[in-house]
């Protein structure tokens, strides 16, 4: 299929996506997709209260699809103004001129009103069979719940008491939004759950222990009718130290590591087209690009331990000199950026000018003071970021060559 071809889709009933695995930019959104995401960026979908995935980023994703293994995420879309939860299935394709794409397909499932209540009120557990084997010594948490009696409880493994930390009586009292963190929230996001086919990959939530401490678990759910019943068997996978690791490494590819400041890569992320209005950046926004003045002179004269000192006085310098909502960044070397959202030019500029003083005041024990020069721009309408910061950067070298320790604007 061409791009030219891709408005075929709108022709159908259910919602279609296609978006970039790699950016998450929206690359087509059939008639009815376009209808729930109400002028929203495709990331707002996945990011909603009622959502949830196996993984948060894309590229995870590809290997599994290429291999057609059954993926499915919960989006938060919008019917009658109203947020309500998507359950779509995940496909890999390819594009001419693009390569590989995702595919987010909405499926249709049963509403979530009018479930008839299970036999679920007499359930109880036998010792003997196959399911009560696998149920009872299986090592992996393990819990059935009824969806259409508000997500009870009915039954838990030993497995399941020793993690929640537990007795039987008590878990068999609990509701599923007791031990998940979205609340009632999750009703929802079950029920979509409940009427999809098992064997799709396992979908992440957060979940609360007897001790009120949260871990991080993936939950393989489906459909089993059992003893008569017709419940939701989940079986939990703890990755509390996996996410935990994740978000460190998140976390380092995002900030620098000597001075702890967000990266350059960090800013061309939340600079991306679909990302500003989580910055209110649709609004005026302005840069400053602040270069550390003769820092060649430092590192040659006092070694480069006493050139990183500066370094992390003057990040220091500039987090006390920002606002709330500014954002600082190292920009590589010896340059630093500040992001001014919602700022006018003659707040930026008065702005980099109490940097340019407080940062000349500012002493290091065994070093001389040193200056900065700092190139001040206003973000124009329609312009690119790369454009804005081709002003800014030219900004900066006009100050350095007009004598340095001093502010000057595009």
């Amino acid at each position: 299929m061409s791009i030219n071809e891709l408005h075929s889709l709108d022709l159908l009933t259910i919602p279609v996506w296609i978006v970039s695995p790699y950016t998450e930019e929206l690359i087509f959104a059939n008639t009815v997709a376009q209808e729930v995401m109400q002028d929203l960026g495709f990331p707002h979908l996945r990011k909603g209260k009622f959502s949830t995935h196996a993984q948060n980023d894309l590229p995870m994703y590809l290997s599994d699809l290429r291999n057609h293994h059954d993926i499915v995420e919960i989006l938060t879309v919008y019917r009658k103004s109203e947020e309500i939860a998507l359950a779509c299935r995940l496909s890999i394709k390819s594009l001419p001129d693009i390569g590989e794409i995702i595919v987010f397909e909405g499926i249709e499932t049963p509403g979530a009103q009018g479930l008839k209540a299970s036999r679920s009120a007499t359930y109880q557990r036998k010792k003997q069979g196959f399911y009560a084997r696998f149920f009872l010594t299986n090592s992996a948490p393990m819990l059935l719940i009824d969806p259409s009696r508000d997500g009870l409880i009915v039954d838990a493994n030993l497995s399941a008491l020793t993690f929640y930390g537990y007795s039987h009586d008590v878990m068999c009292q609990k509701h599923t939004w007791e031990i998940n963190t979205l609340g009632r929230q999750i009703l929802p996001v079950m029920h979509k759950i409940a009427h999809l086919p098992g064997g799709h990959k396992p979908l992440h939530f957060v979940h609360k222990l007897a001790d009120g401490t949260t871990r991080h678990v993936q939950t393989y759910a489906g459909p089993l009718e059992i003893y008569g019943n017709k419940l939701m068997l989940c079986i939990i996978h703890d990755i509390t130290e996996q996410k935990r690791l994740e978000q460190e490494l998140e976390r380092a590819a995002l900030h620098d590591v000597l001075t702890g400041l967000l990266n350059r890569r960090h800013f061309y992320q939340i600079t991306e087209p679909e990302q500003t209005h989580m910055l209110s950046l649709t609004q005026d926004y302005c840069l400053l690009l602040i270069d550390t003045d003769r820092f060649k002179s430092i590192n040659d004269l006092f070694g480069h331990l006493k050139g990183d000192e500066v370094l992390c006085a003057l990040a220091r310098t500039l987090e006390s000199c920002a606002r709330k909502d500014d954002l600082v960044f190292r920009w590589g070397g010896e340059e630093f950026v500040l992001l001014l959202p919602r700022t006018s030019l003659d707040v930026a500029l008065s702005l980099a000018e109490a940097i340019r003083a407080t940062v000349a005041r500012v002493t290091i024990p065994g070093l001389p003071r040193f200056t900065v020069s700092i190139g001040v721009a206003r973000h124009a309408p329609n312009e690119s970021i790369d454009e804005l910061f081709k002003r800014v950067d030219e900004a900066l070298y006009k100050a350095k060559n007009e004598g340095r320790n001093r502010v000057l604007a595009a």
